[in-house]
């Protein structure tokens, strides 16, 4: 106790291979190509030329040109006036903006130019407005063609790319990943912890390859096992070596993959599923997560997507033959939120617990994960012990962090230091190396953390001090104390309970009875002990008052257990009475064991700010006299 990849190939499992065609020309693109051009064109190509033959100029320019006799000719058209002068025997044309001129119309009948008749031609241009069919063609007709063009050719070249097995715009796939019998290398062998699991589950592995003795007595194949347990048990990977012993194809799907944005599309999933299945079978279908589309149905449910992938869910698990080999395997972290039609027998048939690993299975995980680092002999006992609670997942990180801290440390192996190291690591926080407490709160910390050890080791039915420490951790632990039980229990007592407080709240005992002041360094014990003493008030009948009623429940147990309590306001208050007199109780009895302890609790402190990490045996070793 402390206060404080492998690549997945992915493929299609088909009896023929196919070497997919090259793709038909799109007839639609030669007319998508010359609209383009013409819009290159007309875009950058033509309005180069017509600058390089129409000279731009101003308004004052054009009437000296007109007074002065240089136009020919002058062409009003909406807002700007094109007129032509005759410079070195070459006509150019210029351009400029109308100016609102009321005598430009007297300018240019009085004015001189170099025609034969002297007076310069001029008219007004009248613009030639489309017809409202070609409007509506150019405005409408035609961009939304164009669109659909893309659009088509996009979506085929996507779905060439993607094979025969893309499901782009192909709204009825499953979209599971399919793996033939030779893509799982996943065996029992590799699951190590989870021997009551694995001994369920390898009837299922015998049924498949040895069907016939089972239908000789009449017994049919289990249809479904749901796999129970918390995150990081294994229960993917225990699926994945059922279908690894059994050497049949193994379809891998998450319970999200079902819920789509358009109501029935999920339930086409649910059914193209169980085809795929009863073509490849013998078979295994692994739905992770199922309570992501099993959830229990009720009147407030509001989700017609989901209910329907439900209701197509229960409708094919009992409409495929067992007897084909097709075994449905689902994992998931509530089960009590599981609508009950899909746990009746005949859908899943089996619940298979993956509960947390004990002390031997800890061991076996261990090993496994040994197995694939380099290592020198290891105290599996002590690591194994010191881990109490922890999942497969958390041991495979553990084993992980000691082989990268083998590598820092310069080493080639694997020793027991480093994954008692990375033990505190994963538990903890890496050290804060760079986190320098003052004089006085390195002092603080030192007794506030001998006080839980001195507290602990004064008790009986207490866990032995294991390590303690006042270097910063990641997690925001100034120092802690580690216990490690000598071995695994599975049932606690009272008093086993009551002393676990106790030692709790000796962190702050400590500061008050040597410095007669508290720090917030005890927020993490508070909170802690509040936790465990009011679970014995109402939900292990350990009150004197409400004896063996129960008073709160437990939901999500395996997702960190929210409470809830099932009594009424004034018993809640009672209840809150009760949780202060257990809390009560316990600080007075650590604060009078660290009164009795003064000077030992000085030795210890003394000699933990010098060292600022002691072990259990040196600890111990203070409190028998024999070092100082």
């Amino acid at each position: 106790m402390i206060f404080a990849a492998e690549k997945r190939c992915e493929m299609n499992v088909k009896k023929t291979e196919r070497t997919p065609k090259a793709p038909k020309g799109n007839p639609y693109m030669g007319f998508l190509w010359g609209i383009l051009i013409v819009l290159l064109l007309n875009g950058l190509i033509f309005p180069k030329i017509a600058e390089q033959q129409i000279v731009e100029t101003d308004y004052g320019t054009f009437i000296e040109k007109v007074d002065s006799g240089q136009v020919k000719d002058v062409a009003i058209e909406s807002n700007r006036i094109y007129f032509t002068t005759e410079e070195n025997d070459k006509t150019v044309v210029y351009q400029t903006g109308e100016a609102n001129d009321p005598r430009l119309v007297e300018r240019l009948l009085n004015a001189d130019s170099p025609n034969e008749n002297h007076k310069i031609a001029f008219n007004q241009i009248v613009p030639r407005e489309n017809s409202p069919l070609l409007n509506f063609i150019l405005m409408w007709i035609l961009p939304g063609l164009i669109f659909y063009i893309i659009w088509r050719q996009a979506s085929k070249s996507i779905q060439a790319r993607m094979g025969a097995g893309g499901n782009f715009l192909s709204f009825g796939n499953s979209g599971a990943k399919i793996y033939a019998e030779s893509d799982i290398k996943t065996t029992f062998a590799d699951v190590a912890g989870q021997d009551e699991a694995k001994e369920t589950l390898k009837e299922i592995v015998d049924f498949l390859h040895n069907p016939g003795k089972y239908a000789e007595i009449g017994a049919t194949l289990p249809k479904g096992a749901l796999l129970v347990g918390p995150p990081g048990t294994g229960k993917t990977l225990i699926a994945r070596a059922v279908a690894g012993e059994a050497k049949v194809p193994f379809f891998a799907l998450s319970g999200s993959e079902f819920v789509q944005m358009f109501v029935g599309m999920g339930a086409a999933k649910v059914r193209d599923l169980f085809k795929q299945a009863n073509e490849k079978a013998p078979c295994i279908i692994f739905i992770d997560e199922i309570d992501a589309i099993g959830k229990r149905r009720d009147t407030a449910m509001g989700n017609d997507e989901r209910e329907q992938t439900l209701n197509q869910l229960l409708t094919e698990m009992d409409g495929f033959d067992g007897r084909k080999g097709v075994v449905i395997l689902a994992a998931t972290n509530r089960p009590e939120s599981l609508d009950k039609a899909l746990l009746r027998p005949g859908r899943f048939d089996r619940r298979v617990q993956m509960e947390l690993p004990d002390l031997e299975g800890r061991k076996a995980i261990l090993a496994v994960h040994l197995k694939k680092v380099k290592h020198e002999a290891i105290d599996m006992d002590i690591v194994a012990r010191a881990t109490a609670g922890s999942s497969g997942a958390e041991l495979a990180n553990i084993v992980n962090e000691a082989a990268l801290r083998a590598v820092r440390m310069g080493r080639q192996s694997v020793t027991t230091p480093d994954l008692e190291e990375s033990v505190e690591t994963v538990l903890a926080g890496a050290q804060k190396k760079n986190a320098v407490l003052s004089a006085t709160e390195k002092k603080l910390v030192a007794y506030h953390e001998i006080g839980h050890a001195l507290v602990a080791a004064m008790q009986t039915h207490s866990a032995p001090v294991h390590k303690i420490t006042i270097i910063p951790r990641t997690s925001g632990a100034l120092g802690y104390t580690m216990q490690v039980d000598s071995g695994e229990h599975f049932l606690l007592s009272k008093d086993d309970l009551f002393n676990r407080i106790v030692t709790l709240t000796g962190g702050r005992s400590a500061e008050e009875v040597m410095f007669g002041t508290v720090t917030t360094g005890a927020s993490n014990d508070i909170e802690q002990a509040t936790k465990l003493a009011r679970a014995m008030v109402t939900r292990y009948g350990m009150s004197d008052k409400y004896d063996m009623m129960g008073l709160e429940t437990v939901n999500n147990a395996y997702l960190g257990g929210d409470t809830s309590l099932a009594c009424s306001a004034d018993t809640a208050a009672d209840i809150d009475k009760e949780v202060l007199l257990v809390i009560k109780q316990a600080h007075q009895k650590a604060k009078d064991i660290i009164s009795t302890h003064q000077g030992l609790m000085h030795r210890a402190a003394s000699f933990l700010i010098e060292k600022e990490t002691i072990t259990g045996d040196e600890f111990m070793k203070i409190v028998g006299g024999t070092l100082s």
